[in-house]
């Protein structure tokens, strides 16, 4: 028995071995840059997924500052170059068009603007910034995001409050009125639903099997569909007006943007993803944890506030001036895009071939000692000088034509958050907690904070 588990073990090492370097030289090529490819298929997907940075730090010290792997169902060059990555990213055309790993662009929609290029992208992401620009949140969504978010925080006084849940509970669900309002409450629960699966979807092996996360991705966005589909042709029956984001993309006969059916709801997959990933939890949560730790930073922010409600009446909303003039909380939250290769191009002394995604790495940037001294010290003064967020490796909100359509929208919300719970209460933490930074920030358990009036 001892003999046949030994054997075994022996032949299980050998077929792994061997499996390894099959995929290796399935995609060795000439002037490749070093690196390892993983298991058929599944690649490093799994180490990828679960060390994220410590997994590119390992990578890059056995291989060097741009490496090969094989992450999430494509053969991938990773970037963590600086001069490298920004010619990728101010270079869009050149050999190179932006794009996102197969299973973000399965349930995000192939329209999607982080999946179009060119004279594509330029009318899609004129479309949005139509419906989330400045002059959409100046003089539409402001007025509504402010009422929301009073509700949202009002009567926490004496609570332990999971901000991770509300920060979601925020960034979803105003977006999601602000583009369907009538039938919101009607179908938010069930849309809500199908959603998550969409977003969890997102970061998946692409395996179209029952019961993958990929797989109910994909029926989720049918489901969508279907929900989305059902409401266009009830209002385009009916002679209501309506006055929201789907209204407008509707109506959009008579605009300048006129959107096919596939166009309009991966608009609407667009602002929601955004919104769910990014200001939800990376920067209204974080900026809640940040702010608990630093008193110092915390009581800077607050007196800000203090200082925009002396020129208000008690309940009244503020407004875009009120924003712009939030200099220390703007700097106070100022914290991936994927390029393949259409062409086999060279980049520095490297080919890489057609169809090669090559991720751009910028999150060790902002550790640069160089670019910021003492890198790993929360310090949202230093974020007051305008200088740092225009020199040339500045990549908080992507650069070039990649630049965030939405982040002025997402800064507009997560302001408006910090405003009423700061003026209004005072929290602290009950319980330490565990925060994974890869591939999406989160705490599993929540982060409860013990609310008090202030």
């Amino acid at each position: 028995m001892t003999v046949l588990v030994f054997w075994g073990l022996i032949l299980a090492f050998c077929i792994s071995f061997a499996l390894l370097k099959w995929n290796d030289l399935k995609y060795r090529r000439k002037r490749l840059p070093r690196g390892t490819m993983g298991w058929p298929l599944f690649g490093e997907t799994v180490d990828f997924l679960k060390y994220g940075p410590d997994f590119m730090k390992k990578q890059s010290a056995k291989y060097g500052s741009v490496f090969k792997s094989h992450i999430l169902g494509c053969p991938t060059v990773i970037s963590t170059d600086q001069e490298l990555n920004r010619y990728i990213l101010m270079n869009e055309g050149k050999g190179l068009v932006p794009g996102y790993p197969q299973s973000m662009l399965d349930v995000m929609g192939k329209t999607n603007i982080a999946a179009v290029h060119g004279s594509a992208h330029k009318f899609i992401r004129g479309s949005l910034l139509s419906l989330v620009g400045t002059a959409a949140i100046k003089d539409q969504l402001f007025p509504d995001i402010d009422k929301f978010i009073r509700i949202l925080t009002n009567n926490w006084d004496g609570k332990t409050i999971d901000i991770q849940e509300k920060a979601i509970e925020m960034a979803f669900y105003v977006a999601f009125r602000q583009i369907i309002e009538t039938e919101c409450d009607l179908i938010y629960k069930a849309f809500k639903e199908e959603f998550d699966k969409v977003a969890t979807a997102a970061l998946s092996l692409p395996i179209n099997i029952p019961g993958t996360n990929y797989y109910q991705g994909l029926q989720a966005r049918k489901n969508i569909h279907k929900i989305l589909r059902q409401i266009m042709e009830e209002r385009r029956a009916s002679r209501k007006t309506h006055n929201d984001m789907f209204a407008e993309l509707i109506g959009n006969e008579k605009s300048r943007y006129r959107l096919t059916e596939e166009q309009m709801f991966d608009q609407i997959f667009t602002i929601l993803y955004s919104g769910y990933e990014t200001v939800s939890i990376n920067t209204t949560m974080m900026a809640i944890k940040y702010l608990h730790d630093h008193p110092k930073a915390l009581q800077e922010l607050r007196e800000e506030h203090l200082a925009i409600r002396e020129r208000k009446k008690p309940d009244e909303p503020i407004d875009w001036n009120d924003y712009k003039s939030m200099s220390f909380t703007r700097a106070a939250f100022a914290v991936k895009v994927w390029p393949h290769s259409k062409m086999t191009c060279m980049c520095s002394r490297f080919l890489i071939p057609k169809g090669w995604r090559i991720y751009v790495f910028t999150r060790e940037l902002n550790y640069d000692p160089v670019l910021y001294p003492e890198p790993y010290t929360f310090n949202p003064w230093r974020w007051l000088d305008k200088s740092l967020e225009s020199h040339s490796y500045c990549f908080l909100f992507g650069a070039g034509g990649r630049l965030c359509p939405g982040k002025e929208l997402g800064m507009v919300k997560v302001a408006t958050f910090l405003h009423y719970f700061v003026t209004k209460y005072r929290w602290e933490e009950v319980e330490e907690v565990e925060i994974l930074k890869f591939p999406r920030v989160e705490i599993p358990n929540g982060l409860h904070e013990r609310v008090s009036k202030y």
